[in-house]
């Protein structure tokens, strides 16, 4: 059953390399830490939800917004298959009713903050700034060519994509969503810009991130999707 239908778009991911040990008291019962190249990331992602619906009815006021989350990437075995997913540190989004059910419904961990988003088009060049407020403003930037690329197998990029689960741990328990959508194009990233603190708004464990360069930058021009209704499964 499909529980939300929307469209993920302009998807601004910044990834870096962690030491996995900082992830394991994260990680959810029944799965393990997924890498690429023997790197273990973690992303920070910022990107517009749009034309939402959930079980099939959009939601006034809430069809449209900015989300930004920090995320790694896991895997679980099932059935001799593997499962690749994503497990979310922290997601963040503009109106308290999104994450009032998102936290009931996922148990994910939603915080509503101030947010807001830029966009710019030329006929070269597309300009995408997310932003969010704590105490402060932060922000994340890119600047790309206008002009979208297929998916490369085996990349980076489809690595940090194709992860089509959701994985969420709950004190002992772990539950499982499924979230399909349609391989991504991208851009190429040409400069970007980025403000934030990971220790104020993330926590000590990823103070770490705030001294050292991202392994890439990416934009993705997303597709519609469809998440599915949760099951548990440890």
């Amino acid at each position: 059953m499909n529980f939300l239908k929307a469209e993920w778009r302009k998807l601004a991911i910044i990834n870096y390399e962690i030491n996995p040990q900082v992830l394991l008291p994260y990680l959810p019962g029944g799965t393990e830490l997924d890498f690429y190249k023997g790197k273990c990331y973690v992303s920070l992602v910022g990107f517009m939800f749009l034309n939402t619906k959930l079980l099939g009815i959009p939601v006034p006021f809430h069809r449209n917004f900015e989300e930004v989350n920090l995320r790694f990437y896991v895997k679980k075995k099932e059935n001799g298959i593997w499962k690749r997913g994503v497990v979310f540190i922290k997601e963040i989004v503009p109106k308290p009713a999104l994450s009032l059910v998102a936290n009931a419904v996922y148990k994910e961990n939603y915080h509503t903050m101030p947010m807001k988003n830029q966009m710019e088009k030329g006929e070269e060049e597309l300009l995408i700034r997310y932003s969010w407020k704590d105490k402060n403003w932060y922000s994340i930037q890119i600047m790309a060519e206008n002009v979208t690329k297929p998916m490369e197998e085996n990349s980076e990029f489809e690595f940090i994509t194709e992860h089509y689960f959701g994985f969420t741990k709950k004190e002992n328990t772990t539950s499982e969503y499924e979230v399909c959508h349609p391989k991504w194009e991208w851009y190429t990233v040409k400069e970007y810009q980025l403000e934030v603190d990971f220790q104020k708004i993330y926590g000590n464990n990823f103070e770490c991130l705030n001294h050292q360069l991202p392994l890439s930058i990416m934009l993705a021009e997303g597709s519609e999707i469809q998440v599915k209704t949760k099951k548990y499964i440890h």
